[in-house]
């Protein structure tokens, strides 16, 4: 049986902030109330079911199917199908995504994240959706730590709902872009303002630079609901699914002068 929680979110008044600092209460049996970010993935995961029933009830998040979904006609568009392929799950968190591209059926699927407590969760409670999950700071990842990945031999990346807030930065992401086989597959998802050349972030500049760059060929590109915000707004992303060209070279990454 599914955990169920007290949760409020904050008045109207105090609920316009930046998505990333986005909050709510959880209120416990002697009616105290602790608040808790969004983004809070170290707390949040740490108790069972408070982050499906947040996100994925009262939001409406929609974010793991509908990436599954781009990569699937993605790979319609070759001769390859989703249960042929090795996926590296990027921010893999509590093994949402991991769940959803089981039922679509995965050759291997490889979990990674950077907190200890994302595993945790997916062991408790999606127990045996990854063939292996490593925490593991792709900014920072030994040699040694690489090469163990990349035995998995992973030939698709997917990334869902952890791009351009700074919880996954630019360089883990050309990292593990870097260890999936050539002419492997990505899919992943960002906020829609992030394809606008009026965003100046690092995320932004990457993705827009890597889209038009000879390393991908973009084959699938939907503007979708990701979710609700805690006011009841649709908050819109991209789904975006493509082909691997080659690995990123040290010198395109010097061209966007990415913070470190």
């Amino acid at each position: 049986m599914k955990s169920r929680h007290r949760i409020q979110f904050p008045s109207k008044d105090v609920r316009e902030l930046p998505q990333d600092e986005a909050y709510f209460y959880l209120i416990d049996e002697a009616r105290n109330k602790t608040k808790i970010r969004l983004h809070e993935y170290e707390r949040i995961y740490q108790i069972p079911g408070l982050y499906e029933q947040v996100v994925y009830e009262r939001l409406q998040c929609q974010s793991p199917a509908t990436v599954t979904r781009i990569l699937n006609l993605a790979l319609a568009q070759s001769n390859q199908a989703l249960n042929e392929l090795r996926v590296l799950d990027l921010g893999a968190g509590n093994g949402m995504a991991g769940e959803e591209l089981k039922k679509h059926g995965v050759s291997r699927l490889i979990g990674v994240d950077i907190i200890p407590e994302a595993r945790a969760a997916t062991e408790r409670d999606r127990p045996g959706v990854y063939d292996d999950y490593y925490v593991r700071d792709l900014c920072s990842i030994s040699d040694d730590e690489r090469e163990e990945i990349a035995t998995w031999s992973p030939d698709c990346l997917i990334s869902v709902a952890a791009l351009g807030f700074g919880d996954i930065p630019p360089q883990a992401f050309l990292e593990a872009f870097n260890i999936i086989a050539t002419h492997g597959w990505v899919a992943f998802n960002i906020k829609e303002t992030f394809l606008d050349r009026s965003d100046d972030s690092g995320f932004s500049k990457l993705i827009r630079e890597l889209i038009f760059s000879e390393y991908l060929d973009l084959y699938q590109l939907q503007r979708y609901r990701h979710r609700f915000s805690l006011e009841g707004e649709p908050l819109y992303y991209f789904a975006l699914g493509g082909k691997k060209n080659g690995d990123v070279s040290p010198s395109f990454i010097e061209t966007l002068h990415l913070p470190k």
